[in-house]
């Protein structure tokens, strides 16, 4: 590059010429630039005054503004290289009077959920200087909505995610939208305009756990549901009742238990159902927790799966392959859902609704070695 002015030395052997408008730094003498930042870490102002430009000059660098020439640029993202210098999110939201953070927001008791979540979101980011925080919570706490606006507004969030059951939660959107902060919501239903939703549609997957087991022969099926505050919860039953309807099949209200998305309440709902004279000959679970207490329940009462009841679980889980018998299961794309989240929420000109076309982003079933034709007689 050349700027007018004078020089200082450059550890690959090349020079920097340093501009007359700029207060240049101190020469360079023999040692690498990286020995000055051994122990601290550079900033901005570091950069600056290395490449003899000013920090606004920096700046716009960092944030890839056309407003540089091309032989200036690369003469600053050498020497960002060099000296290890990284843009700190934070501070570059200061910049544009936002951060670049992006929360994800969640009350939910399932903890593999959490982290798929996360995976899913982060996925989205990649590449887009924007960082994740999380931000755990209980729906039910009376300071639920000033906690959830303390964090926004501590953190300066650029946007949130909202995942079930916060996302279902009809007080969160309108303090969202009065403090200005951009928000997506996940959700089995669409609870929103298209742009701020992304609707996992698990009536589908109740759906398909329905007709499975109606295909294989049961005809008397329990279902343990999960939170009643939870919508996933009605709407994975709803699905069941319309897969077992295209058999001629309906639930019965009395093999119906009121789980809690938990292992215990899994367990506990299955001892009652399974200790009825008429137990049922299939199990649908509404998440693979409850699931996996179901097959604990069985055992206990000397109940063999899927040779005398059968089980099927939703969400499809790392757990699911490591129980034994491994579990028939709905598939749950939850980490594709979170990229297409944090994706949506960074880029909103995205079109809407589009994701729900894609089978990639729909619940499916995976059958296992839980589930078999009901035994005879």
């Amino acid at each position: 590059m050349s700027f007018r002015g004078h020089s200082f030395a450059y550890p690959s052997g090349g020079k920097f010429l340093m501009s007359d408008e700029e207060e240049s730094g101190p020469q360079e003498s023999g040692r690498s630039l990286r020995d000055e930042f051994r122990n601290r870490r550079p900033t901005i102002n570091d950069v600056a005054r290395l490449t003899g430009v000013s920090k606004k000059t920096v700046s716009r660098v960092i944030n890839k503004s056309p407003a540089v020439k091309e032989d200036t640029r690369e003469a600053i993202l050498r020497v960002m290289h060099e000296i290890g210098y990284a843009p700190d999110p934070q501070a570059r939201g200061l910049a544009f009077r936002r951060s670049f953070l992006i929360g994800m927001i969640y009350d939910n008791p399932n903890p593999q959920y959490v982290v798929n979540m996360q995976q899913g979101l982060l996925d989205g980011m990649r590449g887009t200087g924007f960082e994740l925080v999380v931000h755990p919570c209980d729906r039910a706490s009376e300071t639920f909505l000033s906690d959830v606006r303390n964090f926004v507004e501590r953190q300066k969030l650029f946007g949130v995610v909202l995942t079930p059951s916060v996302s279902e939660d009809e007080r969160v959107p309108p303090m969202l939208r009065e403090i200005g902060c951009a928000f997506i919501r996940i959700a089995s239903v669409s609870l929103d305009e298209p742009e701020h939703m992304i609707v996992t549609r698990d009536h589908l997957g109740g759906e398909a756990a329905g007709r499975h087991l109606a295909s294989l022969g049961h005809s008397r099926i329990g279902f343990i549901s999960g939170r009643p505050s939870f919508r996933s919860s009605h709407e994975r039953r709803r699905g069941l009742e319309a897969g077992l309807a295209e058999h001629g099949l309906t639930l019965d209200d009395s093999l119906v238990a009121q789980g809690a998305y938990t292992f215990e309440s899994g367990y506990d709902c299955a001892r009652t159902l399974l200790e009825r004279a008429d137990r049922p000959t299939a199990i649908f679970a509404a998440n693979d927790e409850m699931a996996a207490g179901v097959l604990q329940a069985a055992r206990s009462l000397d109940i063999r799966v899927p040779d005398q009841l059968s089980v099927v679980g939703y969400d499809n889980f790392q757990l699911a392959e490591r129980l034994w018998p491994r579990l028939t299961t709905v598939h749950t794309p939850t980490r594709e859902v979170g990229r297409r989240a944090s994706t949506k929420l960074i880029n909103p000109q995205i079109a809407p609704g589009t994701e729900q076309d894609d089978p990639r982003a729909l619940p499916s079933l995976v059958v296992r070695e839980s589930s078999a034709p009901p035994p005879a007689g």
